[in-house]
């Protein structure tokens, strides 16, 4: 298929709870495609669904040379969140501390309806647990404290892309 272009801050769609899949048919085929195809760009370790316009429940990951995705995904955490240095695509040109829990598990499906269990710590665990707040219409800005937020806000109004 195809690398999407990624959705801004401000787009809806990155506000959204996605839509679990029902039905793994050709659409979700070529949704899961587009995905691995966009994360698979350098200097990418996920991509969700709503980043690329689609609010339905899929990400992408692509951590320490290993690209994978899931869909229908539920998280698990473990340990004491901790801030962790982090950016989005979908907010180009910032990085901040986002508190992060050091350990993630997530659970869902691949393209076959077969149980998939990714699970692990450092980036894998951030990738994880980054992605599926997408999925739950949230970004990495929510996670910041009230003061940096208010700075990433800032940044975000002085941007070039906004």
């Amino acid at each position: 298929m195809a690398v999407r272009p990624i959705r801004l801050f401000g787009d809806p769609v990155l506000r959204s709870v996605s839509t679990p899949i029902v039905d793994i048919d050709e659409g979700v085929h070529g949704l899961v495609t587009d995905l691995v195809d966009s994360v698979a760009e350098p200097g990418r370790a996920g991509v969700a669904a709503p980043q690329i316009g689609v609010g339905l429940r899929a990400f992408s990951y692509n951590v320490d040379g290993v690209i994978g995705y899931v869909l229908n995904p539920t998280l698990e955490v473990s340990g004491d969140p901790v801030p962790t240095g982090e950016g989005c695509l979908s907010v180009p040109g910032l990085w901040h501390d986002a508190m992060r829990y050091p350990w993630a598990r997530v659970t869902g499906v691949d393209l076959n309806g077969d149980e998939i269990v990714i699970e692990g710590e450092g980036l894998l665990a951030q990738a994880l647990q980054h992605e599926y707040d997408h999925l739950e219409g949230m970004l990495y800005l929510d996670r910041l404290p009230k003061d940096i937020r208010r700075q990433a806000m800032r940044e975000v109004r002085e941007s070039d892309w906004f």
